[in-house]
């Protein structure tokens, strides 16, 4: 597996920094805490952690809102402090990347303070500014996808700021080179401190109409549903602009070696991929969402990793997720059970997965009481649904008060699941799922085709899904049983190599495999036994 990066060949863990584990007995996780988890992310198997934002904040919404994108918020810890886990996870062979969120700043970042002292102030024009419409309100119908318009008035200057999401979060305006090359400074900061990568938040907002046009009306809006939703986005985001941009970052990127640039990209697929470049200058890992938003049945994830096959470009590598710290856990999406199927699809698909916090534990998203309330968007549009805490509560460890994560109160619930879902328990157990993700970890570091092999899809009976992976030769067959009853699959004569439900293994196979209810298996093809 030479020829492939790290980042092709390797496994991503995504930690919610919050809520991973709490150092100080503050409540709230930190470095120190994730410091102490090392030897835990070592152990279960993945290759790098991935850290959403820990750098100086107002918090509003909770890190993404930067003050100063080149220090590390005392609430988490120091520079110095940073350094350290950065060094103890390159021993432990764990790489780790951080957020970086180039679509905007806080508003109390000092960029944006110097920008609204006056209309000719140095930094005015590195943020978007805008007139009143004819009616003294907003300069067109743009939204917030926090809830609101997506201007807000300055009184000092007059004018209207956009941005995308809340009014503490000013955009910036990356027509202007200057802001460009002081993003481009940031990313050279923490790559020279030896982070393994960056992944872009928020990527295809980064550039806006130059005209300020009205987004066009969503015919297919319902209430219910978001306000922002009631516009299609045409003007405010995926801009034919954003792509010279997004090389840009690359190249500062390529600057380093063995450095990877992951985009956030909620769009749909046939526009996520254009995000790899013309010529695979763009984002290494363009993130794929077609696991967090496909239905949950056979037919609907086939067809899905079907046609992002197809989509890709030569030059383009997959990636796969189940969850992040924006969306509901798959554990709630899925029937009781079907937790190790979503374990054993992550980690055989072709591309580099990448594993939500907690998610190997098949933690649920935490019932979080009114008073317990801590993201924006849940307060700016209550009852939708779009909340994020239920899916960053807490890490469960142990079965110690606050399940281990803390000797205080957490800043957020823990999850009911708590007590039977946690770590120490399930180390404890071989059956449990946290084994079962531990041993697709190390199944796929031992056989080259899980891990770089190419992806072949096959038919199969209804409600089953049915793959193969193959490098060199060596041919791995998957497949997966959705259905609440057994099937059959023919043309698996081999040696089983691995069953969701531990039976059977190394069993011979003669040509049929009968899977269980829920039931997933790997199979080594006869040429290779």
């Amino acid at each position: 597996m030479t020829d492939f990066a790290w980042w092709q060949r390797g496994v991503i863990y995504q930690i919610y920094p919050r809520s991973f584990q709490d150092g100080n007995g503050d409540g709230v996780g930190d470095l120190a805490g994730i410091r102490r988890r090392l030897d835990y992310l070592a152990w279960l198997g993945v290759d790098a952690l991935w850290i959403p934002p820990i750098y100086p904040s107002p918090m509003a919404d909770f890190g993404y809102d930067i003050a100063d994108h080149c220090a590390i918020d005392p609430l988490f810890g120091t520079l110095d402090e940073f350094d350290v886990l950065l060094a103890e996870a390159h021993e432990r062979g764990l790489r780790v990347i951080l957020d970086f969120v180039p679509n905007h700043t806080s508003d109390r970042h000092p960029w944006f303070e110097e920008a609204r002292r006056s209309r000719d102030a140095r930094r005015r024009d590195w943020y978007l500014w805008a007139d009143p419409g004819a009616d003294g309100g907003p300069p067109n119908n743009w939204r917030s996808h926090f809830g609101g318009a997506a201007w807000t008035f300055d009184p000092g200057s007059g004018q209207y700021y956009l941005h995308t999401f809340l009014a503490a979060q000013p955009d910036l305006n990356w027509r202007n080179p200057e802001v460009a090359e002081a993003m481009a400074q940031v990313m050279r900061f923490w790559l020279d401190r030896g982070v393994d990568g960056l992944r872009l938040d928020a990527i295809w907002h980064l550039i806006k109409d130059r005209h300020l046009r009205n987004n066009p009306p969503d015919p297919g809006w319902h209430p219910g549903l978001p306000e922002h939703e009631k516009l299609l986005h045409v003007f405010t985001s995926d801009r034919p602009e954003v792509q010279p941009l997004v090389c840009a970052l690359r190249d500062v990127v390529d600057e380093y070696r063995e450095r990877v640039l992951i985009g956030e990209l909620y769009l749909p697929i046939e526009r996520v991929v254009a995000y790899y470049g013309a010529r695979g200058n763009g984002i290494h890992l363009p993130a794929n969402a077609l696991l967090i938003g496909a239905p949950w049945d056979a037919e609907s994830i086939g067809a899905a990793a079907d046609r992002y096959e197809a989509l890709l470009p030569t030059f383009g590598w997959p990636n796969w997720a189940l969850g992040n710290h924006d969306k509901p856990r798959i554990a709630g999406r899925v029937p009781r059970g079907h937790e190790r199927l979503a374990a054993l699809l992550l980690l055989t698909l072709r591309g580099t997965p990448t594993l939500y916090y907690g998610d190997e534990l098949g933690m649920r998203d935490g019932d979080i009481p009114p008073a317990a309330i801590q993201d924006p968007i849940e307060r700016n549009m209550p009852g939708l649904g779009r909340g994020r805490d239920p899916q960053r509560t807490p890490m469960p460890w142990d079965d110690s008060p606050h399940a281990g994560f803390s000797t205080a109160e957490p800043w957020l619930p823990l999850s009911a699941d708590g007590p039977r879902l946690h770590v120490a328990g399930q180390q404890a157990d071989p059956a449990s799922l946290l084994h079962l993700y531990r041993r697709l970890l190390q199944l796929r570091r031992a056989e080259p085709a899980l891990a770089v092999g190419r992806y072949l899809g096959h038919g199969a009976p209804a409600g089953t899904l049915h793959f193969e992976r193959e490098h060199q030769g060596r041919r791995l067959a998957v497949a997966l049983n959705f259905n609440e009853t057994a099937r059959t699959l023919s043309g698996l004569a081999g040696q089983l190599v691995l069953s969701t439900l531990g039976r059977d293994e190394g069993c011979a196979l003669d040509g049929a495999l009968t899977l269980l209810p829920g039931e997933g298996a790997i199979v080594a093809l006869a040429e290779q036994v």
